[in-house]
Order: structure tokens, then C-alpha cells, then sequence
């Protein structure tokens, strides 16, 4: 399990702590620090939608001009926004055995996606 966030967001010190709660040792990757590819912004996408990946409700995204917002309207200009602002990137993602299950953190979701066995 991975889990890609960066280590100062609430949302993702919240997911971290459920999961060592509930007995996961994720490794953690740091987008600030590691950084991320296009590759993985557009598998993300894939799964769960250019619109969710993006976070249009965090101060990155309302810190940018007006013309850069507007032009983003379909994954491929979502992506390019996202590798250049990556605290833009909803967060956080958790991957499992390699494939991206959640995004963000929702206690009854991350009970119902990881609890299954």
C-alpha cells in the first residue's frame, strides 16, 4: 500500500492515522519531495476522473490566475496544471497492490474498500 499525499495536509494525517489505527503500514510518498509524473496523474484520472483528481476547493487551485483556471477543461490540461502545482492534486491517494482505490479520506469508504478481507 502507498499512500501519496503531502505530510502536512489534515486530510491525509487523518487517512494515516485511520489506517495505523487499523493496522496498515503504508509507505508514503511525498509529491512535494518525490514528485509525481504525468503517468500517474492520468492513471489516477483514469480511474477516478481528471475532475475529482484535480482539488478545485484548495487554496493552490484559487491561488491561480483566472486564465490558467479556464483553460482547464479536460484531463490533459488538468494534468499539465497538476505537475506544475502538485498541491493542487486531491489527496489523499491510496494505491493498493499498484492500482488506485481511494482518493481523499472518508472513514466508512476506507473501512469498506480495505476491510474486505
Amino acid at each position: 500500500m502507498i499512500v501519496y499525499g503531502i505530510p502536512n495536509c489534515n486530510t491525509v494525517k487523518k487517512a494515516r492515522t485511520w489506517l495505523e489505527e487499523n493496522g496498515f503500514n503504508p509507505e508514503f510518498h511525498d509529491f512535494k519531495k518525490k514528485g509525481i509524473t504525468a503517468g500517474k496523474l492520468n492513471e489516477w484520472c483514469a480511474v477516478f476522473g481528471w475532475e475529482q483528481v484535480l482539488n478545485k476547493k484548495g487554496t493552490t487551485w484559487k491561488g491561480l490566475s483566472p486564465e490558467i483556471q479556464k483553460n482547464v477543461t479536460d484531463q490533459k490540461t488538468a494534468v499539465e496544471v497538476l505537475l506544475q502545482n502538485t498541491s493542487a492534486i486531491k489527496r489523499p491517494v491510496i494505491e493498493l497492490e499498484g492500482r488506485p482505490v481511494l482518493i481523499s479520506f472518508n472513514e466508512d469508504q476506507y473501512a469498506a474498500v480495505l476491510k474486505q478481507g
